[in-house]
């Protein structure tokens, strides 16, 4: 049976001479793999470049609910990239993103609010002009929400050190040694506070981003089983420093 859905790219695997094996998180049917046959031949109707990661879809595809691989019956980018596949910064924190979701993003099921935000935010990441080397941590944040672990600010007041592990402030230090300690708590409280509209308010050094940076992949790979290590974020911080 045929359905119409939207999808966003996350992974492209060569397979045969012409062929590829692409994973694509989709609003109907969660994270989904298709052959496309052909893409690299000179008139494909559907080509490589329209593959890149984090691309945004209209797709027409074929479902079945066995876990095998599908196949789409038309695919076109809607909406257009229009700066993030040209600009260094941009395509640096895509790349980054791209990462994450696809260590993140397992489920073979709809989760319409996951997959809206993801959207979105890719959206507003290609059209932002202000505030862009703090939109990679908002972006990780608000993420939480929808994967389970959206950190606990009840008792941020006064608190300083974020304990990882429960997801919580706390004023004394836990005892996990899976923390944030000071000052870094409290830019981290503050980030909590700030929507991607306030991207530009938000003033960081390169270390305290990084530092940061490096918390929340903590904080993801203690919270999702499988996480491992994120290897693309060493070329965006160098980009963004």
């Amino acid at each position: 049976m045929l359905h119409k859905t939207r999808g966003i790219v996350l992974k492209v695997t060569d397979y045969g001479e012409t062929s590829v094996v692409v994973q694509i998180f989709t609003e109907k049917f969660g994270l989904q793999s298709y052959i496309i046959n052909g893409v690299k031949k000179p008139k494909a109707k559907i080509t490589r470049n329209m593959l890149q990661p984090l691309h945004l879809l209209d797709l027409i595809v074929y479902y079945k609910n066995t876990g095998a691989v599908q196949r789409i019956r038309e695919l076109k980018n809607a909406p257009l990239l229009l700066h993030i596949p040209y600009e260094v910064t941009k395509s640096s924190i895509a790349l980054f993103l791209n990462e994450v979701l696809y260590k993140a993003i397992k489920q073979q099921t709809a989760d319409e609010q996951l997959f809206e935000y993801v959207f979105k935010g890719i959206e507003l990441l290609d059209t932002i002009t202000e505030g862009l080397p703090n939109f990679h941590l908002l972006f990780l944040i608000g993420l939480t929400r929808y994967l389970g672990f959206y950190p606990d600010g009840s008792n941020a007041a006064g608190a300083d050190y974020f304990d990882m592990r429960n997801g919580i402030f706390e004023r004394y230090k836990p005892e996990s040694g899976q923390y944030l300690s000071p000052p870094h708590t409290q830019n981290f409280y503050r980030l909590l506070s700030y929507g991607f509209e306030n991207l530009a308010d938000i003033k960081l050094s390169n270390d305290e981003r990084r530092y940061l940076l490096n918390g929340l992949l903590a904080y993801y790979a203690l919270h999702m089983e499988g996480f491992g290590n994120i290897q693309s974020h060493e070329i965006l911080e160098e980009v963004l420093s």
